[in-house]
């Protein structure tokens, strides 16, 4: 088996759409969350979301930018920008050897969305291209169109794990002799009328906080109120160590290990011993010790029993280490990208590792007393880093974990 290594980054976010602007956001607590439009929230709720300031205008032209929904527009600029940040363009013969590993929830949700107002709202037509912007896998496709990667592509849609499955899932390819090079990640653009709606509807998001709505998500905090939605994408670029050694490649991290396991318990209450399960899996198919892994980028998605669970699981999973293992969640200031948000977390778990610089967990005033480890509240810490986990859970009890350490 081969080791696996990251050469490149991209990210669009709520909070930046550079990796520097991202991890910059990330350590000085600066929040994309904010109201919604008037014309996204329902008459009797006050909403907040993680909205992207994206301009396709700046990467397409209009006929060009009309092919792609959202959530693969994002998806194309993180590709093109982890591509770029690895100095990658692989030749004809290493376009077959080269893949893509894509994770979404929804997929194109504005353009069914679409779709669904001109059919019941509009002049009962929709657009002749809804099939192609709307499916799940548009986005893997227009990667591997655009960039002419030839290898294999798959897509995954386990909810929130969406996209560290795809991470995890394109380690296993390159690892084992599947592919040279693979563009994983995920993407997400959910925040629409009537998605707000029925994420609403199962009283699940959070109040918007009276004073600031930029401080609307609060994760393992005692007044916490649920989960924001947010919107975006991240990709990273993994490649095998001989590839990148051959291009005398920048590493930043080697990925070391993946672990996934089902709760089999419930559709949308998380279980433990599922998320124990995944923890103990990627540490042991990444060769480390508990008390080897100094940063956890916690699932921590401010929902009243998510964060208890977790913070259960954290424990369990690593017994006596768990007293000194820093988490947090950065899903404070960006939100819940859903599909994307499990490429989002790792990519700045990744951040943490090369630059030493552990992000906060953002507005946590006062902790819920059932939520009791270090969560790194409110302010960035260095700290000298050499291997680093990112937690992934999905609604169905889908689990998804990444292990990355220091390349040496």
């Amino acid at each position: 088996m081969r080791r696996v290594v990251v050469t490149g980054l991209g990210v669009v976010s709520p909070i930046g759409s550079t990796v520097g602007e991202f991890f910059d956001a990330l350590v000085h607590g600066r929040s994309g969350i904010r109201r919604v439009p008037d014309d996204l929230r329902s008459s009797n709720a006050d909403l907040v979301a993680g909205l992207v300031a994206f301009d396709a205008s700046v990467y397409w032209q209009p006929h060009q930018s009309a092919h792609f929904d959202r959530a693969t527009q994002f998806a194309l600029v993180a590709a093109r920008q982890a591509l770029s940040d690895a100095g990658f363009a692989p030749s004809e013969d290493e376009s077959f050897r080269t893949g893509v590993y894509w994770g979404t929830g929804l997929g194109g949700a504005n353009a069914i969305e679409d779709s669904y107002r001109q059919l019941y709202a509009g002049n009962g037509r929709v657009r002749p291209t809804t099939v192609v912007l709307g499916m799940n896998n548009a986005a893997a496709g227009q990667i591997s169109i655009t960039h002419g990667l030839r290898g294999p592509i798959v897509n995954f849609s386990t909810a929130c794990s969406s996209s560290a499955t795809s991470i995890g899932e394109a380690f296993r390819a390159i690892r084992d002799g599947y592919a040279e090079a693979i563009v994983a990640g995920g993407s997400e653009a959910l925040i629409t009328a009537g998605n707000l709606r029925a994420w609403d509807a199962m009283q699940a998001l959070a109040h918007a906080d009276a004073r600031d709505a930029s401080r609307s998500c609060k994760p393992f905090s005692a007044n916490r109120t649920g989960i924001v939605l947010g919107e975006g994408a991240a990709a990273v670029l993994l490649e095998s160590e001989p590839s990148a050694r051959r291009r005398n490649a920048r590493i930043v991290a080697e990925v070391a290990g993946y672990g996934n396991a089902a709760d089999a318990h419930g559709i949308s209450k998380p279980d433990a011993d599922g998320q124990v399960r995944a923890m103990r899996a990627a540490l042991a198919d990444a060769h480390v010790d508990a008390t080897d892994v100094g940063y956890l980028n916690a699932h921590g998605t401010a929902t009243q029993i998510g964060d208890v669970v977790e913070t259960a699981a954290i424990k369990n999973a690593f017994g006596c280490a768990s007293k000194t293992l820093a988490v947090s969640s950065t899903k404070a200031l960006h939100g819940h990208l859903m599909g994307a948000t499990g490429a989002v977390e790792f990519l700045a778990a990744l951040c943490a590792l090369d630059r030493g610089l552990i992000p906060p967990t953002a507005h946590l005033e006062c902790a819920d007393p059932a939520c009791d480890l270090d969560y790194v509240a409110n302010e960035a810490r260095a700290r000298s880093l050499d291997v680093v986990m990112s937690n992934s859970f999905g609604f169905g009890g889908m689990n998804a974990v990444l292990v990355a350490r220091r390349y040496q």
